[in-house]
């Protein structure tokens, strides 16, 4: 089996089917790389990703949207044909197997950094509404929710 694996964002909001019976849901990956070509020149090169997500698990699908950080693994196809210009192209799809949120959208403050947000938030909350023979306690679970991710023990 051949994997492949792709960091990107998404170039258009996802869209949610049904074929067959079963669900799929298609969006496309953007990846960008810069590299200096042999001339020293700086070059901006994007590969385009068609995904396609066969998985009863549609929940996801309103948090992929336009400009959304995605890591997605799965199985590549490539397909020939030939452009708008007349020029042989290729086409590169995959039918993916894991899909991962890594971050806010680009031209959105909501999206899944938000919802971890206001969970966290709600946890502060309830543990501040609590009584005060149980602040010693709370103040040390809130102080430990704000040390830094690099002391972690492991």
């Amino acid at each position: 089996m051949i994997k492949l694996q792709v960091i990107g964002y998404l170039g258009r909001d996802c869209t949610v089917s049904e074929v067959n019976g079963k669900n799929v849901i298609n969006f496309t990956v953007a990846h960008s790389e810069k590299f200096k070509d042999g001339q020293g020149n700086l070059v901006d090169k994007t590969v385009w990703v068609s995904c396609a997500y066969w998985t009863d698990r549609t929940a996801i699908a309103p948090y992929l949207t336009k400009g959304q950080l995605v890591f997605v693994e799965g199985a590549p196809e490539a397909e020939a044909y030939t452009n708008k210009d007349g020029q042989q192209a290729a086409a590169l799809r995959l039918r993916v197997f894991t899909i991962q949120l890594l971050g806010k959208s680009e031209g959105n403050q909501g999206g899944s950094g938000q919802q971890q947000n206001d969970q966290s938030s709600g946890r502060q909350s309830s543990a501040g509404s609590q009584s005060s023979g149980a602040e010693a306690s709370t103040s040390e679970s809130t102080s430990n929710m704000s040390e830094p991710a690099d002391d972690l023990p492991f």
